[in-house]
């Protein structure tokens, strides 16, 4: 089988930070491995000081920046095949605010091009066109609250289930391609029982302020999910590496020495090489010696 896994995915970092390890290790294994970014990233925090005047509200240039960011991501994971939706440009970033509840939810002011106010018909059409070329057996995204609320995270969920779905139908836009229905889809997760393990070894070792008001028994974020729910786990950690290169690329995004990424420095390659999914189409395949599949392309033939 000449495998091909199609990842949709917001803006430029999402994807090293969901899913580097696991494109990485299938590229590396001869994978096509596809990449669709919704969105240019424009409105994102900037974590360089001296890169500031990029942001929205000054020269509005951070955009075309991560174009860049995300191309030397892609590089260092070995991918060649990534595309924005519908061309760099067609959606912007829609931006976010923090609810009083800890999860992201819409900003009050949103860009009429925003990715939030797209037509869902219209952006899924434009990925059917995608899965109808590349012909994936496997599509990656978000789960249906985007992980943690944000709203492009929860369009792009959107746009690749109705594209999912109208991808298989022979009548739908047959000027887009020969229809074809993606065999398993996935939503990317992270460990609960992973993450309370990292936490737990941070504060026996006496650090009682990273992630200060998480605690290993109390509540966790809502990407982090219980293990009951998990399908798969992609053991990728001779790639981690290459991950950490990806994250490190998204400069102006992520401080790979930040407080996010602790865990890593307590649990090594567990926490970021080994990357967890659950199916949200078609049906698990044989799992591994985790009890979890260990291969995305687990019972096709």
């Amino acid at each position: 089988m000449n495998k091909r896994l199609l990842l949709v995915h917001a803006h430029p970092d999402d994807e090293s930070i969901g899913q580097g390890a696991t494109m990485a290790r299938y590229v590396a294994e001869g994978v096509g491995v596809t990449l669709v970014t919704c969105t240019g990233g424009e409105m994102g925090e900037i974590l360089v000081p001296e890169l500031a005047h990029l942001a929205a509200d000054q020269e509005d240039g951070l955009g075309e920046h991560r174009r860049g960011e995300l191309a030397n991501a892609m590089k260092a994971l070995g991918v060649t095949d990534h595309r924005y939706l519908g061309g760099f440009g067609r959606y912007r970033d829609s931006g976010m605010q923090w609810h009083p509840d800890g999860h992201a939810v819409a900003a009050d002011d949103v860009h009429a091009n925003a990715f939030w106010n797209a037509d869902l018909t219209e952006a899924a059409t434009l990925l059917v066109e995608v899965v109808r070329e590349v012909r994936p057996q496997v599509l990656v995204t978000y789960d249906e609250f985007g992980g943690y609320g944000h709203p492009d995270h929860i369009q792009a969920h959107r746009v690749a289930t109705y594209a999912v779905a109208l991808a298989a139908v022979p009548s739908y836009r047959p000027d887009l391609g020969e229809a074809h229905d993606v065999a398993k889809v996935y939503w990317g997760a992270m460990s609960a029982d992973k993450v309370r393990e990292g936490l737990r070894a941070l504060r026996d070792a006496g650090d009682t302020t990273t992630f200060e008001g998480m605690e290993p028994d109390g509540d966790l974020p809502a990407f982090m999910v219980p293990d009951a729910v998990l399908t798969a786990a992609i053991e990728a950690t001779d790639f981690a590496a290459a991950k950490t290169e990806a994250l490190r690329a998204h400069r102006t995004q992520i401080a790979v020495d930040g407080p996010f990424f602790a865990l890593s420095n307590n649990q090594g390659a567990n926490i970021w090489g080994t990357e967890y999914f659950r199916i949200a189409k078609g049906h698990p395949g044989p799992v591994g010696e985790s009890g979890l599949e260990d291969d995305l392309f687990a019972g096709l033939g």
